[in-house]
């Protein structure tokens, strides 16, 4: 499997991370007031409408795509930037991607938060969350045809999913009852969280169904600040063994990770990270990245070194593939 990385588009989306730095969105470098909502029975609105080919569907949130160098103030960029439809279709080619031998893949274009300093979850919770939640709806209503479904996101996208699984899917419980899995990678899910949302539980196994499966990746002996986790603790699953317990997973039990050669594509290797969840710290630990690689091909995204957020899916992408395609047939099978 090869996947190329845009070179035509702009300079400065690097090495496909989606991450795109720029004085302000494509259509302002000012903070964007946005008064409509964004209509979704328009398939520009969408990053993906696939053919109806599985039994099973993903409904899938791209990470944030759009930054800017000064982020002192609150943006959101419009639907139709540019830069973030680039950045967007990116992060589907390293993520989404995994399901799409089990699933339909959906994925709607949505207004974005910029990285705002202050209250960024609050922001997140507004107009991103409004827009994903009218293209959630218009895709149950018009695309999903009653088949059940994953959803899938990271980073930001995992954010916006978790209001979705405590808005939308609490608010509409036979929707919620077709529920595959969630993917809430990239984002911190809390034992607080849970315990606001007792019709959500987290996952256990490789097997069960109608749960939230989660992780954010760190080097091994990290000890600065995580931005994307926001100080919190959330619970994790090792996404090699599907146990929540601390025993390392070696890379002889993965089955292989997506990443990026000299010319910039997107490829199959060996299983290149292990993986051990840490409950204390609520964080997924790999120990056998390649540290100044990793930091070269990383070094624009603004995350300290040691914070392997960027690679989240593509560490353990096949292994993501194979669990995406279990559950879906376990779920099949009730």
């Amino acid at each position: 499997m090869k996947i190329k990385i845009s070179t035509l588009i702009y300079p400065l989306i690097i090495m496909g991370f989606g991450v795109i730095i720029i004085n302000g969105c494509k259509k302002s470098s000012s903070t964007i007031t946005v008064s409509t909502s964004v209509d979704y029975s328009q398939a520009a609105h969408w990053l993906s409408l696939p053919a109806t080919l599985y039994k099973a569907d993903v409904f899938y949130l791209y990470p944030t795509t759009s930054w800017t160098k000064n982020n002192s103030t609150s943006m959101i960029c419009a639907i139709d930037d540019s830069l973030m439809m680039a950045g967007a279709a990116s992060a589907f080619a390293r993520q989404a991607t995994a399901f799409d031998t089990a699933a339909n893949v959906y994925s709607p274009y949505y207004r974005q938060d910029n990285s705002s300093p202050d209250n960024r979850l609050n922001v997140i919770a507004g107009i991103p969350t409004t827009d994903a939640t009218a293209a959630f709806d218009y895709y149950i209503k018009h695309f999903n045809q009653g088949r059940p479904f994953i959803l899938a996101g990271h980073s930001q996208g995992a954010n916006i999913v978790c209001n979705i699984l405590a808005g939308y899917l609490k608010a509409n419980p036979q929707v919620y009852s077709r529920m595959i899995a969630a993917y809430v990678i990239g984002g911190p899910v809390t034992k607080a969280f849970l315990q606001a949302n007792p019709h959500l539980k987290f996952a256990t196994g490789p097997d069960d169904t109608g749960v939230i499966i989660s992780y954010n990746t760190e080097a091994n002996g990290f000890t600065g600040v995580n931005p994307v986790i926001y100080g919190d603790t959330g619970l994790v699953i090792n996404p090699i063994t599907w146990t929540r317990s601390e025993t390392l997973a070696d890379t002889s039990q993965g089955l292989g990770s997506l990443f990026p050669n000299k010319a910039g594509v997107w490829v199959k290797i060996s299983q290149y990270a292990d993986a051990r969840v840490d409950i204390t710290k609520g964080v997924l630990v790999c120990s056998t990245a390649d540290e100044s690689r990793i930091a070269i091909l990383d070094s624009l995204s603004g995350f300290p070194k040691g914070v392997y957020h960027s690679f989240d899916y593509p560490f353990y992408y096949y292994n993501i593939r194979q669990n995406a395609a279990n559950r879906t047939q376990k779920f099949l099978n009730k």
